[in-house]
Order: structure tokens, then sequence, then C-alpha cells
């Protein structure tokens, strides 16, 4: 549940941006690893705790989804996606190397949201620290989802997400909830980064494994839908907890794979999507 909840915290925010900026934001994946880097200086420079160094991480990967809004996607808006594939690919490629140059290419480890040991609930007993990336990823989600369906903003957010001439046409400045999305996007990266950061560790070099596990999870729930994307995050946590259990890790992410292109292969519009030929 721990590692599916923070894998959802990533797929969410990879929606958001790529529902906002109508193309896939690669460095979404590296947003993750300096969201878990921030964590990891920030806590060793002051100390802080990490209820206190959430919130913080919170607000310095919402001000890096807007700098990437503004560098990367919208001053490409009106071009073809390649353009910002190819933006977004290189601003990746800056976060992994300024955070190997700054950092090092070593792994390091992000404070523990919840410290060590274990609580007995209902004759269980369950580490602190999972069920605390499991209650914190539960009511980011559910915070979304209020957002998203039951605010004005959320509803002005949907509304460019779905068609940005008609939500420019009525009045809805478009560029400002784009990189509202991009905020939220990086925050939710950033918090994810925070959670893997402690029991996966924290390396330059993990981006793209994080960019890989949201495309599978979005591409699984059906382009662009919230809903299945989390769905499918979580169920993507399952599979590999168990399998690796049984088999080990290179036998976890091999069936990943094979499961995923036949999934795909038998609906190629995800689980949770529709046809193509079915949307209005």
């Amino acid at each position: 549940m721990a590692l599916g909840m923070a894998y959802a915290l990533v797929a969410l925010g990879f929606v958001l941006a790529l529902n906002a900026a109508g193309a896939v934001n690669f460095a979404h994946g590296d947003l993750v690893v300096l969201g878990g880097a921030v964590a990891v200086v920030i806590g060793q420079s002051t100390g802080l705790g990490a209820p206190l160094l959430l919130p913080l991480v919170a607000l310095a990967l919402g001000a890096a989804g807007v700098i990437a809004a503004r560098l990367a996607i919208l001053p490409l808006a009106a071009r073809p996606p390649e353009a910002t594939f190819v933006a977004t690919i290189a601003l990746a490629a800056i976060i992994e190397h300024g955070l190997t140059v700054t950092l090092g290419a070593a792994p390091r480890t992000a404070p523990a949201l919840a410290g060590s040991g274990s609580s007995d609930i209902a004759g269980l007993a369950l580490g602190r620290q999972p069920l605390a990336i499991v209650v914190v990823g539960g009511i980011l989600v559910a915070g979304m989802w209020f957002l998203l369906e039951r605010t004005q903003v959320g509803r002005r957010m949907r509304a460019v997400s779905s068609d940005r001439h008609m939500a420019r046409a009525v009045g809805i400045p478009v560029g400002r909830y784009i990189t509202l999305s991009l905020a939220l996007a990086g925050a939710l990266a950033g918090i994810a980064g925070f959670l893997l950061g402690h029991q996966f560790l924290v390396a330059p070099t993990q981006g793209a494994g994080h960019m890989l596990k949201a495309y599978i999870a979005v591409a699984l729930g059906g382009w662009g839908s919230v809903p299945g994307a989390l769905l499918a995050a979580l169920g993507i946590g399952f599979f590999e907890t168990f399998v690796s259990a049984g088999f080990g890790d290179a036998w976890a992410s091999a069936a990943l794979y094979v499961g995923v292109l036949v999934v795909l292969a038998v609906r190629p519009q995800g689980l949770f999507g529709e046809p193509v030929g079915r949307r209005a």
C-alpha cells in the first residue's frame, strides 16, 4: 500500500501536468528525485523533523513546477507537442546533472516520515513509516479530488485541460491555470520523492525509473484519466511487492513490463479509458 500510494502521487502529478500542457512532461521523474534531494539537504542542514519538512518540500517543488511551466511548457504552447518533449527532456537532464554536481552520485537517505518501528493494529504489526506514507498519500489524493471536483478552481483547471481554446473564449486565464496545474504536479512529485527517499534512497539517476512507473500507470489507467492512473499506480505497487517477495526484483520488473504489453494489446485505451472513437 505504501509503495502504491507513493506511485499514485507520482502518477497523479504526471496526469495533472499531461492534461494541462497537452504533452508529456519528461522532467516529472526528475522532479520526484529533486523532492527527495531537497528533503535530504534541508533535513541535514536544519535538523527539522519530517512533519515540518513536508510542507517545505511541497513549496520548493511547487516553485520548481512553476519554473518548468515558464521555461519549457508555456513558451511552446502553440508549437507541436514534440517541442515540449524536447524541452522537458532537456530540463530533466539539467536537473539530473545539477544534482550529480552538487550532491554527488552516491545515494542518500531522506528523513523518515514517522520513524522506525511498528504499531500493533488489530493484531497486525504495521511499520510506522509505511503507515504514515499511506495516511499522507490518502489525504493528498482526497484533497486533490476535492479540489478538482468540488471547487471553482478545479473546474477551471479541468476546463483548460479539456479545451484550452474554449476556456480562453469564456474568459478563463489559461496560462495561469496551466501554471497552477504544473505547480501542483511539482508539489506532488516532490512529496512522493520525499516519501520514497527513505526506503529507496535518493540518487540523481532515479528520475527515468520514476518517469517510467508514472508513464506505465497512466497508460494502464487510461491516458489522461486521474482515477485510472491512481488505481493503476496502486496496482503496480501491489504487483511489485508480491512478485519481488516471491521471485526477486528483476523478475518483478520483467513481469510488470510483460503485463503492460498484454493489457495494452487487449485494451489499447487502458483499463479505465474509453476508445478514441467514442470521445466527444
